[in-house]
């Protein structure tokens, strides 16, 4: 464990560029490349990943506690810790973290932890396109995005007078689900909405939620090549692997049905809630699978496509849908990150093993991190 000296270099307005992040590389040696990762959300399978690669690793908590609940794991327990009392510390340990070669996997959690202007501005090396962020933060942006890559997704209603079926309600950047609730007419939205927050209304879709968990390396020139569009027509971008698909348990939604219906419910001052406690494997019907792929060949291509000289989507991202019962796929959110649904699969899924055993999202990020440094491309696939 390390209390390091804080470095004071100051956060940039814009993010980090190209040359900055080659300049901290220069800098590095490859020979004893850190993963670090904040210690919560889907840590457990990145450090396990980094370890069954080889390469050294570093966890980052706040409170003592988060630290000795990875003695539990030893397969997974980092080489060394850097202790916090808040992660926005983070960004006063640019040099340190610089000084041990360190590069940061980000998951859900990081960025909620530090905020997404001090996730952007963080003076790291990190893994994926921390621009995409500003993509996926705004339900707005990210329906362009999907619709824009053929991704069919729920109705968007504007006003709540409007409301003449089942809609469910999500609010900004909620997290785990917390928060949204379903609406029958604008009676039921009156009575339940917070209006102080930003929430977008959505058709409530019926029908099964799979969650796809995607992997696309534009270092590798194998595989299912992602072809490109518009101004990268007739480019093949990168591979693009399914590693595992999940459903998540969602408390108390799940439990609801047993006591009753909606409006008795309601009689008891009862709601349901979605928040998401936990997370199932599960395959889904093969015949599904090619859409499933031009789905996420469609998300990637047009990531490219997203503003001049977009570095696009890098590494781990998911698809979350529904499939109707007239089995079409419904999108209705993208994470462009390691989710926490693939944590069932730190020995490999269905999906994975069929290509090589024992893969999981985490360890398939330290692969393509091994690979990138051997072949020195490791500007391609960090920011």
């Amino acid at each position: 464990m390390h209390n390091a000296h804080r470095g004071n270099t100051k956060p940039l307005d814009m993010g980090v560029d190209t040359d900055l992040l080659a300049s901290w590389l220069a800098g590095y040696d490859k020979d004893k490349l850190t993963i670090g990762v904040v210690a919560s959300h889907s840590s457990l399978q990145i450090l396990h990943g980094a370890k069954k690669e080889g390469f050294r690793t570093l966890g980052i908590a706040v409170g003592e506690n988060r630290r000795r609940f990875y003695k539990a794991f030893p397969g997974a327990e980092p080489d060394e810790w850097l202790m916090l009392e808040n992660y926005r510390e983070m960004l006063d340990y640019a040099e340190w973290f610089r000084e041990r070669n360190v590069i940061i996997i980000p998951h859900g959690s990081l960025v909620e932890y530090l905020g997404a202007t001090n996730y952007k501005n963080l003076q790291v090396p990190t893994f994926g396109n921390r621009g995409i962020l500003h993509w996926e933060s705004s339900r707005h942006r990210q329906r362009l995005w999907l619709e824009d890559g053929g991704c069919d997704m729920p109705k968007v209603l504007e006003d709540p007078h409007d409301i003449d079926g089942p809609v469910i309600v999500k609010y900004a950047g909620a997290k785990g689900g917390r928060g949204y609730f379903i609406a029958r007419d604008y009676r039921d939205f009156r009575r339940n909405v917070d209006i102080e927050e930003e929430f977008t209304i959505q058709e409530y879709v019926l029908g099964c939620r799979y969650y796809l968990h995607f992997f696309f390396d534009p270092t590798a020139d194998d595989g299912f090549q992602v072809q490109g569009r518009k101004s990268n027509a007739g480019k093949n971008l990168g591979r693009l692997e399914l590693l595992s698909m999940d459903r998540r348990d969602e408390s108390n939604v799940d439990e609801f049905y047993k006591l009753g219906s909606l409006r008795d419910l309601r009689e008891m001052n009862l709601e349901p809630s979605f928040v998401v406690t936990g997370n199932q494997p599960v395959v889904i019907r093969e015949s599904l699978l090619p859409r499933a792929f031009e789905m996420a060949e469609g998300t990637i291509a047009a990531s490219f496509e997203l503003e001049e000289g977009s570095r696009g989507m890098i590494g781990p991202f998911c698809l979350e849908t529904i499939v109707t019962d007239k089995l079409e796929f419904k999108v209705f959110e993208i994470s462009a990150r390691i989710v926490a649904g693939s944590n069932p699969f730190v020995g490999g899924s269905p999906y994975s093993d069929i290509n090589e055993e024992r893969m999981s999202t985490g360890r398939r990020i330290a692969r393509s991190i091994k690979k990138a440094c051997d072949s020195d491309r490791l500007l391609e696939i960090l920011s």
